[in-house]
């Protein structure tokens, strides 16, 4: 069963794009932010559509450090629900827990987008006090992440908006660049993607930085780690006039 109100935003979503309607929807169910993210846990993910600095500054932490539960949602493809971040043992998010904290993050809701077994992405809920969603507002939360399966399916990039507005922080693909940077850095340092990847992220949590940033630097050479056991020892290129 879902809400009326629900039924209406899965409506204009057949006709509207899905900025259009974020701000109605996060009001619905009682939220500061959403993002919609696509990828798999272990391959990393890329942010398709986030709808404030918020969600997107969380987004980036998660995929900074390699967990939080929006990855664990992609992992196990089920529901994460984490009513007061400040609540959750120390053990289970160390690093993302201090930093959400930093965040004003208080509660954050995952939602798979799977179809039967294989997880395409996920629908992230952040909040700034903590609280449950109520039984009416996840089951609202559920069918929409079932709809928005729908139009990464059909569409490929369905969260663009082509109406130009401030208040919307536009799409940002990460996994090109972080791509990008990961191969770059395996060739300079000799090392496997994996390790690469763990070196760009050491040394961006290491440095108060997003992944993507570090990434993008490292691809327009403005960032080149250098080949020694400490990932965050790093030379910083001038940038060519």
């Amino acid at each position: 069963m879902i809400s009326d109100r629900m039924a209406e935003i899965l409506r204009r979503l057949q006709t509207k794009e899905w900025p259009d309607v974020a701000a109605d929807t996060a009001e619905l169910l009682a939220v500061d932010g959403i993002a919609v993210s696509a990828g798999n846990a272990p391959g990393g993910t890329e942010i398709l559509w986030s709808s404030d600095s918020l969600s997107r500054d969380f987004e980036d932490l998660q995929l900074t450090l390699g967990y939080g539960p929006g990855r664990d949602c992609l992992a196990d493809g089920i529901a994460v629900r984490v009513p007061d971040l400040g609540r959750v043992h120390e053990g289970r998010w160390p690093a993302l827990l201090i930093e959400a904290s930093a965040l004003n993050v208080r509660a954050v809701f995952c939602f798979p987008l799977h179809i039967g077994a294989i997880t395409l992405g996920a629908l992230t809920l952040v909040r700034r006090t903590p609280g449950h969603l109520t039984p009416l507002q996840g089951d609202d939360a559920n069918v929409l992440a079932v709809a928005l399966t729908k139009r990464v399916l059909d569409l490929g990039s369905p969260l663009r908006s082509a109406a130009e507005n401030q208040d919307l922080v536009a799409p940002v693909l990460h996994q090109a660049v972080l791509h990008q940077a990961t191969g770059m850095v395996s060739v300079q340092l000799s090392v496997t993607l994996t390790e690469a990847l763990l070196r760009l992220r050491a040394y961006a949590y290491g440095h108060s930085r997003t992944l993507t940033d570090t990434a993008r630097d490292v691809v327009d050479r403005r960032l080149r780690l250098e080949p020694d056991p400490h990932p965050t020892n790093v030379t910083e290129d001038e940038d060519e006039d």
